[in-house]
């Protein structure tokens, strides 16, 4: 029998970890959903499932389901961008209907945006995609701009239907005939000009890693929506005009302009005609501003993504390495118990060690501490910086405060928990340890550097058994029999499933605790020999008390320790160049030993790199674009000024807010200077048309100039004034990565704009006045 050679009881597996809610004992369940499964739709099959458990559980057993449930950002997310696309939508109809001054011309413009949105959801289920919160957040942005190829045609057609009506019947022109060439007239310019828009964005597919994945779906949501305005203005729209237009009643009704447009025209030739008279001032103030705009971009920091706003953190509590399991769960619970006395916060929920299938490999000794939190009337910064105080008054911890998402992002691009690693490589483990506290002693105190720690190497006792492989050899054990031993006699190893009904159960054999918990034990454990005997371990073997590191890190097969920092209230390269100084300066690196940086400063470099690269790429396509429309260099290249106008608004706009150009920022100028070109396209091309009237050189900037006024003021307005939503509410939770990008093309729409108007008009005349006099 089993029982006469074995004690064989029923017992707990050994306890690897605790998980508290609130500072009181709980079982804590993670789960993981698949690549390419919809959260939600998950999320909700999962809490239909709790709902029938609740319903079998005893009286005094509570099962919450909001510990951290990422379904929440992701709705929050998506319905401030929903509210910031509808918004952005009536500021829209506003700006339309002030213009246009009529409700007709307003709804065959406005009904672009829906038929648009509609046809590019069409398009993103058709290919694959999910409606989430960067695809929207790329119809938000793009939600201005889908009614410009609309407007462009409706304010054609009306303004020469309502030119049509004004002749006798006799001369007049089917209306038809008139809303056909009205349309042919700028079908081309809003082609090439979409076109343009649209090979602006190219380079953000070029990004790859984490920003590409996150950004690209926003970058196709946009150019799908675009291109099916472009389908709206380019047939629905000329037959709307049609039928709602041409009426004789209507036409009748709408003879005279209106008094907001009329007054707009004539300030504008005024303006106009001054700024012609004064063409040295115009230019020389949009350079000089244009020099100012790149000063003032070369003293902003960088960052890689904005924050995020999550309504929760995530806290990285790690104590001694050595302690016990219990002792670290009491300093959880002192760690708990302090963060609720912060008004703010509402739960928290702690896991220390880890479980026994957990998907993070923890140690005894490191604690995660979930925290759900609401604001009042603090703001955000202050309320974070008393978190960081109350924890740093706890003694025996280094912790470093993150949130859910951005905490899984540091660890994929960094492999720690924070913004910025240092990694320190060398030999000797007690020196590394050394030196990186000599680096977190110089680093600490650079401004807007915080939660800065040092990996853990201290030495902890062990029980070492050093194989005697001479004495294996003349007993006739292998190496991998005595591993084996040691393996099952020590560590136990399952063997078999024991069954009780539905319930299965590990059946684990391992030596008697007589054996296993004392270096005498351990030296008296017998292991066989190869002739069926038996003999003490410590006959085969070299059994020691030392001390040992309590853990080695290495990358790239080299022994390495990490110093991790987070950053606030500034931006990340700024403190990284701080920090590189400072180490320069103060930390000498003996031979064998040497440092990296790693961290989202590394992914922030190499995607603006990239967009660089592949800007100017986007730049050349543009100019060869214009070039195809114009087939002259001189008109290329006067539109291309849009590019610099456009640059001032961004920039300052970026500058006077959060002062930080980030990667969606990049993205935004991007953007911005493909839609920018349209207006100069519009107005170019309008200069060629009364050219070839045989109108003169003066008459037909000023003539052109003001007859796309009311185009250019309208699509440039619309464009910006819908992104107002986006670039006012940058803090609320799904807005962060639009937001930026929503400002520079908000700023850098109204200078271009305004800019162009009057410097694309002074420019052209000085080029072709030469040409005008030669002529003569």
């Amino acid at each position: 029998m089993i029982n006469d050679i074995a004690e064989v009881k029923v017992g707990a597996a050994v306890k690897m970890g605790y998980a508290s809610q609130n500072a009181k004992p709980s079982v804590i369940i993670s789960i993981s959903k698949q690549p390419n499964t919809n959260t939600l739709n998950l999320t909700e099959n999962i809490e239909k499932n709790l709902d029938e458990l609740r319903k079998t559980l005893p009286p005094d057993v509570v099962l919450d389901s909001k510990i951290f449930r990422q379904a929440d950002f992701i709705e929050k997310s998506v319905n401030n961008v929903q509210r910031a696309l509808l918004e952005g939508s009536v500021f829209v109809i506003v700006i339309l209907f002030l213009f246009l001054g009529s409700f007709r011309t307003t709804i065959i413009s406005i009904i672009a945006i829906p038929i648009s949105l509609l046809g590019a959801i069409i398009v993103l289920k058709l290919m694959g995609l999910n409606i989430n919160t960067m695809s929207l957040g790329g119809m938000a942005i793009a939600i201005g701009s889908l009614v410009d190829d609309a407007i462009i045609d409706v304010e054609n057609v009306y303004k020469r239907l309502r030119q049509n009506h004004k002749k006798l019947k006799k001369e007049r022109e089917s209306a038809f005939h008139i809303v056909y060439e009205a349309s042919k007239e700028i079908r081309a310019s809003i082609l090439n000009a979409t076109l343009i828009i649209i090979v602006a964005f190219i380079p953000l597919f070029f990004l790859s890693g984490m920003e590409g994945r996150m950004l690209k779906p926003l970058g196709i949501a946009y150019i799908v929506s675009l291109f099916m305005s472009l389908i709206v203005a380019m047939t629905l729209t000329p037959l709307l005009c049609k039928l709602l237009l041409s009426n004789e009643k209507y036409l009748i009704r709408k003879e005279k302009d209106k008094w907001f447009t009329t007054k707009l025209m004539d300030g504008y030739l005024k303006s106009l005609e001054w700024t012609l008279r004064h063409k040295k001032l115009v230019i020389f103030s949009a350079l000089g501003l244009f020099i100012a705009s790149l000063v003032a971009l070369s003293t902003m920091g960088r960052s890689f993504l904005p924050e995020f706003n999550e309504g929760a953190l995530t806290i990285s509590a790690i104590s001694k390495p050595g302690i016990s399991l219990e002792e670290s769960n009491q300093l959880g619970n002192l760690i708990e118990t302090e963060l609720l006395s912060i008004p703010e916060v509402i739960t928290t929920s702690r896991r220390t060690g880890r479980g026994e299938l957990d998907e993070h490999s923890q140690t005894t000794n490191s604690a995660e501490i979930d925290v759900n939190f609401e604001l009042g009337d603090r703001e955000r910064e202050e309320f974070l910086s008393e978190v960081r105080s109350t924890l740093a008054n706890i003694p025996g911890i280094a912790a470093t405060v993150g949130q859910p998402l951005g905490h899984r992002i540091d660890h994929m691009l960094s492999g720690t928990r924070a913004n910025i690693a240092i990694k320190l490589f060398g030999t000797d483990l007690n020196k590394m340890f050394m030196m990186g506290n000599q680096i977190q002693n110089a680093i600490v105190d650079i401004p807007g550097l915080v939660d800065v720690s040092v990996e853990q190497q201290v030495e902890i006792p062990q029980i070492q058994i050093r194989a005697n492989r001479e004495m294996l050899a003349r007993y006739g054990i292998t190496m991998n029999r005595f591993n084996e031993f040691v393996e099952l006699a020590f560590a136990g190893e399952k063997i078999a499933d024991v069954y009780e009904g539905q319930r299965k159960f590990d059946l684990i054999v391992r030596l008697n605790e007589d054996y296993t918990e004392s270096i005498e034990g351990i030296k008296s454990a017998l292991i066989d020999t190869e002739d069926g005997k038996k003999v003490p371990l410590d006959q085969v073997a070299d059994i020691v008390s030392v001390s040992g590191p309590s853990s080695v890190s290495r990358e790239n097969v080299q022994r390495k320790v990490v110093i991790s920092a987070n950053v606030a209230e500034r931006d990340l390269r700024s403190v990284v160049n701080d920090i590189r100084y400072e180490i320069e300066e103060k930390i000498q690196l003996p031979e064998g030993y040497m440092i990296q940086y790693g961290g989202q400063f590394e992914s922030e470099a190499r995607a603006s790199q990239t967009l660089m690269l592949t800007s100017i790429l986007a730049i050349f396509i543009i100019f060869l674009l214009l070039y195809q429309e114009f087939k002259d260099l001189k008109l290329a290249g006067i539109i291309m000024i849009n590019l610099p106008l456009a640059l001032i608004g961004g920039v300052f706009t970026i500058y006077f807010t959060s002062g930080i150009v980030s990667i969606p920022a990049i993205i935004g100028f991007i953007t911005l200077f493909g839609i920018a070109t349209r207006n100069g396209i519009l107005l170019v091309s309008h200069y060629q048309y009364f050219k070839s009237q045989g109108v003169g050189l003066y008459a037909y900037i000023t003539c052109g100039s003001a007859d796309r006024l009311n185009p250019i003021l309208m699509t440039a307005l619309t464009a910006a004034l819908a992104l107002v939503p986006l670039a006012l509410k940058g803090d609320a939770t799904g807005n962060e990565i639009q937001s930026p990008m929503a400002k520079v093309i908000l700023g850098g729409l109204l200078t271009s704009t305004l800019l162009n108007i009057y410097v694309i008009p002074v420019i052209y005349y000085l080029i072709h006045r030469k040409e005008e006099e030669n002529e003569k």
